[in-house]
C-alpha cells in the first residue's frame, strides 16, 4: 500500500510500470481496486496510477473535501507532490467528473482523458444515483461474478456523504460546457446496459471529441470485459498527442474487435 499526505490528509494511491503517466480514477462504487486489470495493461507503456479518492476506499474521510473541485484539488495536489507533468486521465463516473474538474481548471497539464459512463449533467443521472444507499448501489451496478465482487470489494469503506456531496456539487456546475472547446482529446466511453445514467447522443461533439458505445456492457465496462475494455484504452493510449479520438473510427482491426 502507497500514500501521500496531501494538505494533511491522507491519500492511498496504487503505481505500475514506467513511462508516461496515467490517472485512473474510480467512480461512486468502488475504489482504485477494480483498475488492477486495466493498470497491468498500461503499465507495459506508461506509469499508471490510481488514487482512492477523498471518502473512498483508503484515503481520508472529510466531507469538507467531497465536492467535484475538492477531489480535482487532490488531483492537483498529487501530480504536484509526485513531480508529475502532462496527464493522461481514465476516470470511471464519479472519477470522468473529477477529471473534467481538473481539466477545467488545469487544461495545460492534461494530454487526454477518457471517461467511461460519464453522466453529461445532473439529469442524465438515474434517480436512484441519488436516493441509493452504498449497498444499494452496490447490488444495483455490479456485474454478478466472483470477479466484480473481489474488485469491488471495498465499497463498504465509501461515505455515504462523499456520494452525496459530488452528486450536489453536480447540481450545481454543469462540467461539459467549461470543457468542451479547450481542445484537449476526450473519449467518452458508455455502456449501452448501464441503468446508472442516460447515454447521451452522439451528435454535436466537436472534433477532438469522440463518442463510442459499447453494445451489450452494464455501468462497468472494464469488469464486464476486461479484454475488450481493455484494447480500447490501449488504442487510444496509443495515439499520438493532440490527435483525434475520431481516428479510432478509421482502425477497422478496433471495428473488427468490438462487434
Amino acid at each position: 500500500m502507497s500514500a501521500i499526505i496531501l494538505d494533511g490528509s491522507m491519500v492511498h494511491y496504487e503505481a505500475l510500470g514506467r513511462g508516461r503517466p496515467i490517472i485512473f480514477l474510480h467512480g461512486w462504487v468502488g475504489s482504485w481496486r477494480y483498475w488492477i486489470n486495466a493498470m497491468q495493461v498500461a503499465s507495459t507503456s506508461f506509469r499508471a496510477y490510481a488514487i482512492d479518492l477523498f471518502g473512498f476506499g483508503d484515503s481520508t474521510h472529510d466531507a469538507m473535501r467531497y465536492a467535484l473541485d475538492k477531489q480535482a484539488e487532490l488531483i492537483n495536489s498529487f501530480l504536484d507532490e509526485m513531480g508529475i507533468g502532462k496527464v493522461a486521465i481514465v476516470g470511471h463516473d464519479l472519477g470522468a467528473l473529477v477529471g473534467l474538474s481538473f481539466l477545467k481548471n488545469r487544461p495545460e497539464s492534461v494530454d487526454r482523458v477518457m471517461l467511461i459512463n460519464s453522466p453529461m449533467d445532473f439529469a442524465s443521472l438515474n434517480s436512484k444515483m441519488k436516493t441509493s444507499s452504498n449497498q444499494e448501489l452496490l447490488d444495483w451496478l455490479s456485474p454478478k461474478t466472483p470477479e466484480a465482487t473481489s474488485a469491488l470489494a471495498d465499497a463498504s469503506k465509501t461515505d455515504p456523504k462523499a456520494v452525496t456531496a459530488s452528486i450536489d456539487s453536480l447540481q450545481a456546475d454543469n462540467l461539459f460546457p467549461n470543457i468542451r472547446n479547450l481542445g484537449v482529446p476526450c473519449l467518452f466511453v458508455y455502456g449501452s446496459n448501464t441503468p446508472a445514467i442516460t447515454v447521451p447522443s452522439e451528435d454535436n461533439l466537436p472534433m477532438h471529441m469522440h463518442q463510442i458505445n459499447l453494445d451489450g456492457l452494464g455501468h462497468f465496462p472494464m469488469i464486464d470485459n476486461p479484454p475488450q475494455f481493455n484494447r480500447l484504452l490501449t488504442d487510444f493510449l496509443a495515439l499520438d498527442s493532440g490527435e483525434s479520438p475520431r481516428d479510432l473510427q478509421l482502425k477497422e482491426e478496433w471495428k473488427r474487435r468490438v462487434r
